[in-house]
């Protein structure tokens, strides 16, 4: 969560990133022979679950800044459990798409394939468990969630899940607790670029990028230019190379924070961008250190199923805040009346390579490095726009981009986050299918890059605050909506 207090004029960002259990291993997602295990191997039950941490961070948000009674917020949420709401053509596609998995839980079968059959597209799908859950956290705080009943349905789900147990236990839930950091910020153009800190990559990857581009003429190429999708893909790159090496939870690992976004490093970086043709190897920088220690580059998986929101209030207070619980349907648990998360999965499954430790290896207590980019763009210490988006690793892409078409391009905050999606974070050049990036694809192969066309399903939302008022973008891909009063 990445927070502008419009009476203070300070920026906040407070992390709510799960931890990993303290009974859990580094080798916790590897076999008997130290073999990495298969990524749905690893998800689906309960050695993937790691303590939730979206209850406690939205409690220390409203105990700082809430301004409404505590109860009062649940009522609207409480009221759709209650009543229900239409299935979606895209939930229903997601459930067809996982059947077999979510099958396997008796629990979670019976809500999304009740009878065994999955929900279709203008169902009406109730759920009054959660809506009792709801009511509990409504008159207890977070303590009701973290300790009794529901801290003791969620730890025996995980416990007990058949064929794949976890070890979430009451202590992990009992003593969590929300991070408070320092915001990442990255000047671009005439802006400052802010976001979370470690364990996020979001804001030192964004920044990265833009922090080389920063000495590229970009406006003057235009959204349409292979040369500026060049320059933008090849940022990319150089700055996921920085973050499988380097980026991790900076309580557990010493990081280089600084000096991955300090300007004279990314003015250095920017320099290998100079040509006309594709990267053609793409390695780590060496960015300054305030200590000497070797990490070995990450080798972890992250898919796209989450959730952004980007809100300006009527006392110009702003808030860009992303939240998931990793794969579309999390570990398919489901404990009354919601899922339970895969969240240890972003964690790299092996430790070591050659060797060397990885900083995203598992360690107890530890929170798995994200690509969450919730960010706020200041302005001469004003904020001019809020913006973030789910969507796995791509989320970085996705939002330096849309960045990028508002500072560079002109484009009003609906054009930005439509613009067609190119993608590059390891040298594939990902071009979403039925855009106009599409038509990039000759031009850059002849450059030298390969390309697929796919889907890209970003869900980006962006608000811009201008003197005239705000003006709102919500994502076409997904069923969100832009709204004011």
């Amino acid at each position: 969560m990445v927070w502008y207090d419009a009476g203070t004029k300070q920026l906040t960002t407070l992390g709510g990133r799960e931890t990993a259990p303290l009974a859990a291993t580094p080798q916790l997602f590897q076999d008997a022979t130290g073999k990495p295990l298969g990524f749905f191997d690893a998800v689906v039950g309960g050695r993937s679950v790691g303590t939730p941490g979206t209850p406690a961070l939205m409690a220390e948000a409203w105990q700082r800044w809430g301004r409404l009674p505590w109860r009062w917020l649940f009522g609207h949420a409480i009221t759709h459990a209650d009543q229900g709401f239409t299935v979606s053509p895209r939930l229903a596609g997601s459930i067809e798409y996982d059947a077999d998995r979510l099958a396997i839980h008796p629990t979670t079968a019976g809500y999304f394939l009740p009878g065994g059959v999955a929900l279709k597209a203008g169902d009406r799908l109730r759920n009054p468990e959660y809506a009792t859950s709801l009511r509990t956290l409504a008159t207890l705080g977070p303590v009701g969630f973290y300790t009794g009943a529901i801290a003791r349905d969620i730890v025996r789900a995980v416990q007990n899940a058949p064929g794949n147990p976890g070890v979430l236990s009451e202590i992990d839930l009992a003593i969590y607790n929300v991070r408070a950091r320092d915001p990442v910020c990255v000047a671009y153009r005439a802006y400052e670029v802010c976001g979370m800190g470690p364990p996020s990559s979001g804001a030192l990857t964004v920044g990265q990028i833009l922090g080389q581009l920063n000495h590229f003429n970009l406006g003057a190429l235009g959204a349409d230019s292979a040369a500026a999708w060049r320059l933008i893909g090849d940022a990319s790159r150089l700055a996921f190379a920085d973050r499988g090496r380097y980026m991790a939870d900076s309580d557990f690992v010493p990081m280089p924070t600084k000096g991955l976004v300090d300007p004279d490093y990314l003015k250095a970086r920017a320099e290998l961008l100079r040509g006309e043709a594709a990267l053609e190897n793409v390695t780590p920088g060496t960015p300054e250190f305030d200590h000497a220690l070797n990490w070995a580059d990450d080798v972890s998986i992250e898919l796209p199923s989450t959730s952004h929101i980007s809100i300006v209030d009527g006392f110009g207070n702003v808030l860009s805040m992303t939240t998931t619980i990793e794969n579309a349907f999390g570990s398919r648990l489901m404990v009354r009346g919601f899922l339970l998360n895969n969240e240890l999965t972003d964690f790299s499954f092996r430790t070591h390579r050659d060797g060397v430790p990885i900083a995203n290896r598992l360690e107890p207590g530890k929170r798995p490095r994200s690509s969450m980019s919730p960010t706020i763009v200041m302005l001469d210490g004003v904020p001019v726009l809020a913006i973030g988006s789910p969507g796995g690793s791509r989320i970085i892409g996705y939002v330096a981009s849309a960045i990028i078409a508002w500072a560079d391009w002109g484009m009003d905050v609906q054009a930005a986050v439509s613009m067609g999606h190119a993608v590059n974070r390891f040298g594939t050049f990902d071009l979403e299918a039925g855009s106009d990036a599409e038509g990039l694809a000759p031009e850059l192969e002849a450059m030298g890059y390969e390309t697929k066309i796919r889907d890209l399903n970003s869900g980006l939302h962006a608000i811009a605050i201008t003197a005239d008022g705000l003006s709102g973008g919500a994502d076409p891909r997904r069923e969100g909506i832009a709204l004011g009063e």
